[in-house]
């Protein structure tokens, strides 16, 4: 059963409601665009074109998109830092780049044009979730490199909205000014939002009855749906999923709207495709695969058939909003984060699914991987919700374990080792959190 949307729809019918065959038709135009202008701005894709037999006059369809190469991560990296780029630096405005973590950072540059596209993808979302320039927008996403922060902030500010740019850290001055600027409005990740939410607890401040939380905007990881009850739980709000890669843009590239039947893709700026993970083939309608993007409007690194990573699948019916754009599900994890234990493929989404199910556990959690004796051992830790549970006495603990572990085996198919930690007792993180650590792949690095 689907809920009534808990505000008056808003949308832009030129855009947002356009015809499928009109979309259709706007999509190929710019496709053809894109492909011309590449191939003759950017040696890489001209070179990639190349090898794979394709020049921009064989696009003449939308289904002509599969000649296309795809481009992938290491990709960027082999290019970094602007090999990528198809317009002078003199017409770059802004840089953003990843953490480089695992290696080189990967960039993403921005033309004038391209940052007034971001902004108007991000005013959408927030106007998709309800938001007006009533509202006093609490932005906890990060600022400064990563795109979060910045492209929410913009967003907001497009729509006339206050905000209130606190990024990430200081948790009880979060929670103060919350309460004392009367935010309305929450953006972060959902793991920082469960942070902030603990630490309200520990302040004594009631979310329900002492903020003005109505609505939420979290991305920037992937999230199930039992951590969206959660934060719904918690803060007493309406949580809006949004999508993005800062690659591509950032934020701004999908949004659910108020019927929470998927997150619809800004179908006028990027083409998007579902893959086999395996084979590159097209799936079948309703399958999970790899999402793919094309950029069709980004002026300063346009990415054509960008492999996210990101495991997903298209709904094909109408969606009760009016929106024609097609919609993704939310994502069931990356393929990056993907663990395989004892030749299966375990997601810490899967993981998070079972335990945000208990309310003695903490929605807190981290996944240690490692080879004994040339054998995959998996441990789950997870936190006590609170001292009591904690404290009630190993007899009364190993039972619970032993049920947890059981409903554990029947979702991952492997045996694991669970075991439960103090409350507070695992690192928390101000953006995007580390669900697992891999001592195999550590082991193999030395």
């Amino acid at each position: 059963m689907v809920n009534k949307p808990s505000h008056t729809l808003i949308r832009d019918p030129k855009i947002e409601c356009m015809p499928v065959e009109d979309l259709k038709k706007l999509q190929l135009q710019r496709l053809k665009d894109l492909v011309e202008r590449v191939y003759i701005q950017s040696p890489f894709y001209r070179r990639k074109f190349n090898e794979h037999g394709v020049k921009p006059e064989d696009i003449k369809t939308l289904d002509d998109l599969r000649r296309l190469p795809f481009t992938v991560k290491d990709d960027l990296r082999d290019n970094y830092p602007f090999g990528l780029f198809t317009v002078p630096m003199k017409d770059i405005i802004r840089i953003h780049c990843s953490s480089g973590t695992t290696g080189k950072p990967v960039t993403a540059g921005y033309t004038r044009n391209d940052m007034e596209m971001w902004v108007e993808l991000m005013a959408r979302s927030f106007v998709t979730a309800g938001v007006t320039s009533r509202d006093i927008v609490h932005n906890a996403f990060g600022y400064g490199l990563f795109t979060g922060g910045l492209g929410h902030d913009m967003g907001a500010r497009k729509i006339g909205a206050t905000v209130v740019p606190m990024s990430g850290g200081v948790n009880n001055r979060q929670i103060m000014l919350m309460k004392d600027f009367g935010a309305t409005v929450l953006t972060a990740t959902p793991s920082y939002a469960m942070v902030l939410a603990e630490t309200a607890a520990q302040m004594g401040v009631n979310m329900k009855t002492d903020l003005k939380l109505r609505v939420g905007l979290f991305g920037a990881e992937p999230s199930t749906k039992e951590m969206h009850q959660h934060i719904e739980e918690e803060f007493n709000l309406e949580v809006y999923e949004t999508y993005g890669i800062g690659e591509i843009i950032g934020p701004g590239i999908a949004i659910n709207c108020a019927y929470h039947e998927g997150l619809h893709i800004q179908e006028d700026h990027f083409l998007a495709e579902i893959v086999d993970p395996d084979t590159g083939e097209p799936v079948q309608p309703g399958q999970r695969g790899d999402f793919v993007i094309t950029t069709l409007t980004k002026e300063a690194m346009p990415l054509i058939r960008y492999r996210t990573r990101d495991l997903t699948r298209f709904f094909t019916e109408p969606c009760l909003c009016g929106r024609t754009t097609v919609r993704h599900d939310r994502l069931a994890g990356r393929t990056d984060d993907m663990l395989i234990i004892k030749g299966v493929n375990v997601f810490p989404s899967q993981v998070e699914g079972v335990l945000l199910r208990h309310s003695e556990l903490a929605p807190q959690y981290l996944l240690i991987v490692e080879r004994v004796n040339n054998r995959d051992k998996l441990e789950i830790q997870v936190e006590a919700a609170t001292e009591e549970f904690y404290n009630q006495g190993q007899e009364n603990l190993e039972q619970y374990i032993d049920k947890l572990h059981r409903e554990m085996q029947q979702t991952l198919y492997i045996s694991s080792k669970i075991t439960i930690m103090p409350p507070r007792s695992i690192q928390r993180s101000e953006g995007k959190a580390k669900r697992y650590i891999d001592k195999r792949r550590e082991a193999n690095q030395i």
